[in-house]
């Protein structure tokens, strides 16, 4: 009996060995940080005055709230994430369903749509920054050519203006991301389905709305979710082509932390600023999951 319960445990315990390295990485690489982030988030801790670093309860957080600039960045968050997220969905979804389509030279035209998931974001907002110059950009120079306006607009100078030119750059940036993952899904649709569709006299619009979209409704759920994620993050065009200016008016939560760590170098608040970004994100990651789950549910009925 003892010798059946000690193998019991032995292969109880043998699995645990072989994930001890992962669960090392995990916890060094994912835990500690955000252990350690919630440690400083209830500090004064300042890089460059390290002897007057002390717990200060909540006054990071209430000096996040105070901010005169806080709600205009929650608006500008909103406003980033929304308005990206239906245009590259929207454009990426009519993308997917013309290259689904054989017509000559579709791989060549599908090679050119993803070039720009490629490529860094960064760099992709300091490209934009050039066409989007107020004096010697090409967007101003063909409108002014093409008589649509009559003085340059500034759109890097100018706070709304500027705060549209990062989301047209971004929803630029992020509309091949929706045509990769909805092409991939539509390649999955059973031809039957669509030539059931078609002897039953339903026209395109009709084929579309009522198997095509029904059948992969779990997926775009799936991506949707998952790009809130990721564009809720995604700092990375706004530093390459405003760095959150002019006056900090282009600053969305994940930029504006990117300031308070590396500019400001207070580590305290942007370290409470990042764990109210992380609190939005969890709500975000339960919907993800619970998709994920009724995606998998669906696949094994």
């Amino acid at each position: 009996m003892a010798r059946k319960d000690g193998k019991s445990a032995q292969n109880v315990l043998a699995p645990l060995w072989f994930l001890l390295p992962a669960l090392l990485l995990v916890g060094i690489f994912i835990y500690y940080p955000v252990f350690a982030t919630a440690n400083l988030s209830f500090k004064n801790y300042k890089l460059f005055d390290q002897s007057n670093i002390f717990y200060n309860g909540f006054e990071n957080f209430r000096g996040i709230f105070k901010d005169l600039a806080f709600r205009r960045i929650i608006q500008n968050s909103i406003l980033w994430v929304t308005v990206s997220l239906f245009f590259q969905f929207t454009i990426g979804f009519g993308l997917a369903l013309y290259l689904r389509t054989k017509f000559r030279f579709s791989g060549i035209y599908q090679g050119i749509i993803f070039i720009p998931w490629a490529l860094s974001g960064f760099l992709m907002g300091l490209v934009w920054k050039w066409i989007f110059d107020d004096n010697l950009g090409v967007l101003n120079d063909m409108m002014l050519k093409a008589g649509i306006i009559d003085v340059p607009i500034p759109w890097l100078s100018n706070a709304n203006w500027a705060m549209a030119a990062v989301i047209i750059a971004n929803i630029w940036y992020g509309v091949t991301f929706f045509v990769i993952m909805i092409l991939a899904a539509l390649q999955g649709v059973p031809k039957e389905m669509l030539e059931a569709a078609d002897l039953d006299g339903c026209g395109k619009t009709k084929t579309l709305f009522l198997v095509i979209i029904p059948y992969i409704r779990q997926t775009l759920i799936l991506i949707v979710l998952l790009r809130v994620i990721w564009i809720t993050n995604f700092p990375d065009i706004i530093f390459g082509m405003t760095s959150g200016g002019p006056n900090q008016q282009t600053h969305i939560l994940s930029s504006w932390l990117v300031q308070k760590i590396t500019y400001d170098q207070d580590w305290g608040s942007g370290s409470a600023l990042g764990l109210l970004i992380l609190s939005v994100l969890l709500i975000f990651s339960v919907f993800y999951l619970l998709a994920t789950r009724l995606e998998k549910e669906s696949e094994e009925s």
